[in-house]
């Protein structure tokens, strides 16, 4: 299963009132684990950068003065998310700036339920507790010693981290249960599970010959009605 974990940089918090996007960080993850490509790019968002938001992230009017429009680097962003499930902190606030962005040079935008939330997902796993990046990277160790300023790439890859947390771990595939093999009638009977292998030897029996003399004893006592008597081998 292809994911990409996605997160962006904006001028602001809302497109419709002329906000941008100016940074777009993304890595793929196949079946939960990162592959080690990723998607990078700063984009010239063709407005000055106000004060607020440059203190978020540091990128400047001047920095980005040169770097590409968004209409240049669309297509390449499309191929490379392609049809992956995207994993977004705060899905709703990044997927409404890509939409307002493909709309604008006139590519077809993506349905919110392509996104998945792991903020909801973090309110969910901790109710009440603090559900930022920082928190959740502190909750489970994870080395976010470099991020003195939001960055795309770098939130992209800690989240990366944070949401193999959220699904249990390195391994959130593995399911310990036994096997199920068909029968020899074909895929369309019913599985069974795979009988287990017999010992190559017996084990060695782990009581004494004076222990089991005594336990006959103590069932002879017990008389020839008890129910013991009827688990006893015939001599």
């Amino acid at each position: 299963m292809r994911e990409i974990v996605l997160d962006t940089e904006t001028t602001g918090f809302d497109p419709d009132t002329g906000d941008r996007i100016v940074e777009i960080g993304a890595v793929e993850l196949m079946n939960h684990l990162p592959t080690g490509r990723h998607f990078h790019v700063y984009i010239n968002p063709e407005r000055d950068m106000p004060a607020d938001a440059f203190a978020v992230h540091g990128l400047s009017t001047e920095f980005l003065s040169d770097k590409p429009r968004f209409a240049e680097i669309a297509s390449d962003f499309i191929d490379f998310i392609g049809d992956a499930r995207l994993v977004i902190h705060n899905a709703a606030f990044d997927m409404k700036f890509l939409n307002a962005e493909l709309r604008r040079v006139g590519h077809p935008t993506m349905p919110m339920s392509r996104a998945l939330d792991t903020v909801a997902m973090a309110r969910q796993k901790f109710p009440g507790a603090p559900v930022s990046l920082d928190a959740l990277c502190r909750r489970w160790g994870i080395d976010n010693s470099n991020r003195t300023l939001h960055g795309a790439l770098l939130d992209s890859e800690l989240l990366a981290e944070v949401y193999l947390e959220l699904i249990g771990g390195r391994q959130p595939d593995l399911v310990l249960v036994a096997e199920p093999v068909r029968t020899a009638e074909g895929p369309a009977a019913a599985t069974q599970h795979r009988p287990r292998s017999a010992r190559p030897a017996p084990l060695p029996p782990r009581i004494t010959a004076a222990e089991r003399e005594a336990h006959a004893t103590f069932v002879a006592r017990m008389g020839a009605k008890a129910l013991w008597q009827r688990h006893v081998p015939a001599s």
